[in-house]
């Protein structure tokens, strides 16, 4: 019973461990595209190319369904991927989609026109891809209407995160979040736009200040995942679980490791 999740580096992880935690019984193979990543700094044909590429793998290793736990890659590829048709029996989800309902307060399936809601003034903290491809606000149209999006594009600190130098990302996330805020000086609630960034979730909201709600996705997401399992059981696969990287296992199993705490071994995808 396995799940595919992906991402350009290690910000899927937490995704991953919302999931582990919230559905035991379940297996997932995580894939991360370390030796292509950032995304969030390339165009959106290369990132499609990319994430493509990366779910093929994962679909033939027996993952029907495969989240897309890279923000960059949900706003660039999701949506061109299931245009284009996917193979039968398999299913690709992205990460705005918890995120939404979430705000909107909500289901996907509510296909009720846009309304007001209640948080009228919504910080964005995503990849520079991302916020250019405003995806999100796209998608915040179709449920809501009134609510003000001021996006911030925080180059930087994915990298510093992949790295393992978070003295550096931290000095980066305050410095974003005082940028947004002489655009936006009192938003009422800020989104977490990209997997890497939970990480750095306390020092976002230390910097927002304590009035201001912090959505970070990892949790929502995987609530969604355990909703729609509940509902389509059919999509559990097949497959091995494990870690995959596209990049140097020992290196990256070494940040993995930092980041949660607990050995985690990356083998070669």
């Amino acid at each position: 019973m396995t799940v595919g999740i992906f991402d350009s580096g290690l910000g899927g992880l937490t995704v991953l461990e919302a999931a582990r935690q919230r559905l035991p019984e379940v297996d997932f193979l995580y894939l991360g595209d370390s030796a292509n990543a950032p995304y969030g700094v390339r165009d959106a044909d290369d990132v499609f190319e990319l994430t493509q590429k990366a779910v093929k793998r994962l679909w033939d290793s027996g993952c029907d369904l495969v989240i897309l736990a890279c923000n960059t890659a949900s706003a660039a590829a999701l949506r061109r991927m299931q245009e284009g048709g996917l193979p039968e029996g398999k299913r690709v989800l992205g990460v705005f989609v918890p995120l939404i309902e979430a705000l909107t307060e909500r289901q996907w399936g509510d296909n009720s026109p846009p309304r007001e809601v209640a948080v009228k003034h919504v910080a964005l903290f995503a990849t520079p891809a991302t916020v250019a491809s405003r995806a999100f606000q796209r998608e915040l149209a179709f449920r809501a209407i009134g609510v003000d999006v001021e996006a911030q594009a925080c180059g930087g600190v994915v990298d510093a995160i992949e790295d393992g130098d978070m003295i550096l990302a931290e000095a980066l996330v305050r410095s974003h979040v005082e940028a947004l805020k002489r655009k936006m000086p009192n938003p009422q609630a800020a989104v977490l736009g990209c997997t890497h960034y939970p990480l750095m979730e306390k020092t976002f909201q230390d910097a927002l200040g304590p009035d201001v709600q912090v959505f970070s996705q990892a949790n929502l997401v995987a609530e969604s995942l355990a909703d729609y399992l509940a509902r389509h059981s059919d999509m559990l696969g097949d497959g091995p679980a494990g870690y995959l990287t596209t990049g140097d296992p020992r290196r990256v199993s070494d940040r993995a490791t930092q980041f949660l705490r607990r050995q985690i071994t990356f083998e070669a995808a």
